[in-house]
């Protein structure tokens, strides 16, 4: 390749002639590192290279979830000089490709994602990502070793920030987390759609969980969420899928009416279908939110759509898929009030950790989890209702939510317990803010 060799900021060989194309290429690793609202910087890379592997690849990396359908036109780009790239180049479109296909291998993007960490025992970044990535198979404790060391590092480090955060919700201290969140805040105002707006998607959750006032809870969505979207470079679908999963979450816990003007509003924005099919969470969240305003033909035709690229896919991951599809229909049932229906769909042993293939994390999936809960109890189901819950709350005993599930179950089934389950809710209420 000799003299269109250039390296990045790593180290690595690119081919490539172009300065400009280098320097867009470095700015987009430190966006994508900090979680920057200034990702369309790769878009330049191209356009000072149309023929750079790495560029393209790069930016069909991120048109894949800011502009879809943008994508192909880079992929295949990057595709017609393949054999030209560089061994960097090369091992970076297979890892690209695999993680922004539509059919998928997971093991295969993980293992072609996990050769870094003993280059970038230095980095903050690299902690903050292996801390999530403990968080989500279950070793907390490592999980926060890893989140603090990315903190010491690097005290502005969004993502250590939040496996932090994390890591205290899972502990129920939820009240810590509040402190710790907002003391941390200051420092989100470069951070993308996502991160912002999940950050203090974070924030509201504990105010949720420890029992603070629900105004608390509407003051974070009205003005950190919500009002991210006034920004010209906000990325809607981001913001969508933190507002979506807060009103979720406010709805299963009895306070539709505090934020039932909110979700019509949303919906407003959500039938244009710009947003459909950018991400599994955002989709099924989607549908139950059309469901619940009375959107039934755009539920049908997004379900529908779902459906049909499942039909698309290999068998492997039509397989894996299944329990995402049988959630959306769950969640159509649900938003229309057929709890019934939603509770056959879901099974007698539903645990929302087994969807994990929609793209959501254990904190953002349990609220199905809830709401299956609150689904059995009020089809009457107090019995198997009690039985979940119990196995939950030796998990969450920190939660009030659960203890006042328990209190219903107990009294609809005639219990003692339901004395002993109201007075546990009662005093976590009254600890966490007062």
């Amino acid at each position: 390749m000799g003299e269109e060799v250039k390296v990045d900021k790593w180290g690595y060989e690119v081919n490539t002639s172009s300065d400009a194309c280098i320097s867009a290429i470095n700015a987009y690793y430190h966006q994508l590192l900090i979680y920057g609202r200034e990702r369309s910087v790769i878009l330049e890379a191209p356009l000072r290279d149309q023929h750079c592997v790495l560029a393209n690849i790069l930016a069909a990396h991120f048109l894949c979830s800011a502009d879809p359908s943008r994508a192909p036109l880079h992929i295949q780009a990057a595709k017609s000089r393949l054999q030209q790239a560089s061994a960097y180049e090369k091992a970076v479109f297979d890892a690209v490709s695999c993680l922004i296909s539509q059919d998928r291998d997971d093991d295969l993007a993980l293992e072609l994602h996990s050769k870094v960490l003993h280059e970038n025992q230095n980095e903050n970044y690299i902690y903050g990502m292996l801390a999530f990535s403990l968080l989500e198979c279950g070793q907390m404790v490592d999980a926060e070793k890893a989140a603090k060391r990315g903190f010491e590092i690097n005290k502005q480090d969004c993502w250590s920030q939040h496996a932090l955060c994390h890591v205290l919700q899972y502990e129920c201290r939820f009240k810590e987390a509040v402190e710790f969140m907002e003391e941390c805040s200051s420092s989100w105002s470069l951070c993308s759609s996502f991160m912002l707006t999940h950050n203090w998607w974070h924030v509201s959750l504990c105010y949720l969980e420890g029992h603070s006032s629900i105004r608390k809870v509407l003051e974070v969505y009205d003005n950190y969420i919500w009002k991210e979207l006034e920004r010209p470079d906000a990325a809607s679908a981001e913001v969508y899928l933190n507002a979506l999963g807060l009103l979720l979450r406010v709805y299963v816990r009895g306070h539709a009416v505090v934020f039932e003007d909110r979700l019509k509003t949303l919906v407003s924005r959500l039938t244009d279908q710009s947003t459909w099919y950018i991400e599994w969470h955002l989709d099924l969240l989607t549908i139950w939110a059309l469901a619940s305003t009375g959107e039934l033909v755009k539920t049908e035709a997004l379900l529908q759509g779902l459906k049909s690229r499942l039909s698309r896919m290999s068998k492997k991951k039509q397989q894996t898929m299944q329990r995402g599809i049988l959630l959306a229909e769950a969640l159509y049932e649900y938003g229309r009030g057929n709890h019934i229906r939603a509770l056959e769909l879901l099974g007698p042993d539903f645990n929302a950790n087994h969807c994990k293939m929609i793209g959501a994390s254990d904190e953002q999936l349990d609220v199905f989890n809830e709401l299956w809960y609150s689904m059995l109890l009020s089809t009457g189901q107090a019995t198997k209702a009690i039985e979940v819950i119990e196995k939950q709350v030796k998990n969450r005993e920190g939660v009030p939510f659960l203890w006042r599930l328990l209190e219903r179950g107990y009294s609809m089934t005639g219990k003692q317990e339901a004395r002993v389950a109201g007075e546990k809710a009662m005093a976590l209420e009254t600890s966490y803010f007062k």
